[in-house]
C-alpha cells in the first residue's frame, strides 16, 4: 500500500508547535539544536516561547518549519514508518521534502532558507506588499480580477489551492483593487492576508536571482524518493533541474491543485501532512475526493501512530 508525504510551508506555525512531540520524541529537539547549530541561535527556544512576531518574521520562519517538518520526519522514520512513494511540498515545504528526500543537506539548507526568506523581505520596501486570499471564483476570474486591477502594477496569482480559494499577491494598492474586482465577480469572500511579503510573484525576480547564486554552492543530489515540485507539477531528480526549479519557484506561483492530483494518483491510498498544523490536509481534502483516499496529518504521538497503523494496512479510526 503506498502512500503520499506533503511538507507544509509558512502559514502553519505556531509558538508551541510540536510540544507534545518533543516531549514523547527526543528526535525533535536534536534537530532543532542541528538547525540551532547551523543558525548561530537557540531555534527551539523562539519556537516553544515566541515571541509570535519573532517567529512570525520570514528569515526565522523558513528555518522554523524547515526544521519542524523534517523533526516530524525523523520521528516518522525511527518509529518504523515506511518511506512514502512521492514526497512534494507547498512553497517553503519543497525545500523540506527535498532534505527528507535525501537531495539536500539539513544543515545547509537551514542556512539557505534563512537566507532566502531574508532577501525575500528584502526584495520589496516594507508595508508595500500585499497578498489576499479569494474564495469561491474559478482560477480564469480570479486571473481576469487580477488584469483589470493591475494599472500597471504588479498583482498575480500566487497559489492555486483549489476548490476555488486561490492566493493573490503583489503591490499593496494593486491587490486592494483585485480584491474589489474578485467581489464585483461573486467572490463568496475576498480578504487581505497579514502577510506583506508578496511571495510567488514577480516581485521576486531579484530575490530569486540572489538565491540562484547561493545555491551555486550547495550540494544538490538526485532525491532517493520521487519527488514532484509545485512549480509545475511534475516529477524531478537531476540535481541541475532541482537547483533552477528553487529559483523559479520563488517568483512563480504554487500549483497546489496540479500537484496534489499529481501525487495521489495511482494506487496512493493516503496523502500524509509531514509537519505542524493541517493547513494542507484542509485543502487536499477539498480537492481530491476519491472515496479511496485518506488524507492524515503528523504532529503528535496520536497522530503518528494512527498513520503508522493506517500504512501498514490497519484502521486509523
Amino acid at each position: 500500500m503506498s502512500f503520499a508525504f506533503v511538507f507544509p510551508g509558512q502559514g502553519s506555525q505556531s509558538v508551541g508547535m510540536l510540544g507534545a512531540l518533543a516531549t514523547a520524541e527526543s528526535a525533535v529537539r536534536a534537530t532543532f539544536d542541528e538547525a540551532s547549530r547551523a543558525l548561530g541561535f537557540d531555534l527551539w527556544k523562539l519556537v516553544s516561547e515566541g515571541p509570535e512576531e519573532a517567529l512570525n518574521a520570514t528569515e526565522r520562519t523558513q528555518p522554523a518549519m524547515l526544521a519542524a517538518g523534517v523533526a516530524v520526519w525523523r520521528v516518522w522514520r525511527a518509529r518504523g514508518g515506511a518511506l512514502p512513494e512521492v514526497v512534494c511540498g507547498h512553497s517553503l515545504g519543497e525545500f523540506t521534502a527535498l532534505v527528507c528526500a535525501e537531495g539536500l543537506p539539513f544543515g545547509a539548507t537551514v542556512e539557505l532558507v534563512r537566507f532566502r526568506g531574508q532577501v525575500m523581505q528584502e526584495a520589496v520596501p516594507a508595508g508595500s506588499g500585499a497578498m489576499a486570499a479569494i474564495i469561491g471564483l474559478d482560477d480564469e476570474a480570479i486571473e481576469a480580477a487580477c488584469r483589470e486591477a493591475a494599472q500597471g502594477a504588479v498583482v498575480e496569482a500566487a497559489n492555486f489551492n483549489g476548490a476555488g480559494q486561490v492566493v493573490i499577491a503583489g503591490e499593496k494598492a494593486a491587490v486592494q483593487r483585485a480584491i474589489e474586482a474578485a467581489r464585483a465577480r461573486g467572490a463568496r469572500r475576498a480578504v487581505a492576508l497579514p502577510v506583506s511579503v508578496p511571495s510567488h510573484t514577480s516581485l521576486m525576480r531579484g530575490a530569486a536571482e540572489r538565491l540562484r547564486e547561493r545555491l551555486h554552492s550547495l550540494e544538490v543530489r538526485a532525491p532517493r524518493i520521487r519527488y514532484v515540485s509545485a512549480v509545475d507539477a511534475s516529477a524531478h531528480e537531476r540535481p541541475d533541474e532541482i537547483r533552477e526549479l528553487l529559483v523559479r519557484q520563488l517568483s512563480s506561483p504554487v500549483r497546489w491543485t496540479d500537484t496534489l492530483r499529481a501525487v495521489s494518483a495511482g494506487a496512493v491510498a493516503q496523502v500524509i501532512e509531514c509537519g505542524p498544523g493541517k493547513v494542507l490536509t484542509g485543502l487536499n481534502r477539498r480537492i481530491e475526493r476519491r472515496a479511496d483516499l485518506d488524507f492524515l496529518a503528523l504532529e503528535d504521538p496520536s497522530s503518528i501512530e494512527a498513520a503508522l497503523a493506517a500504512t501498514r494496512g490497519g484502521s486509523h479510526a
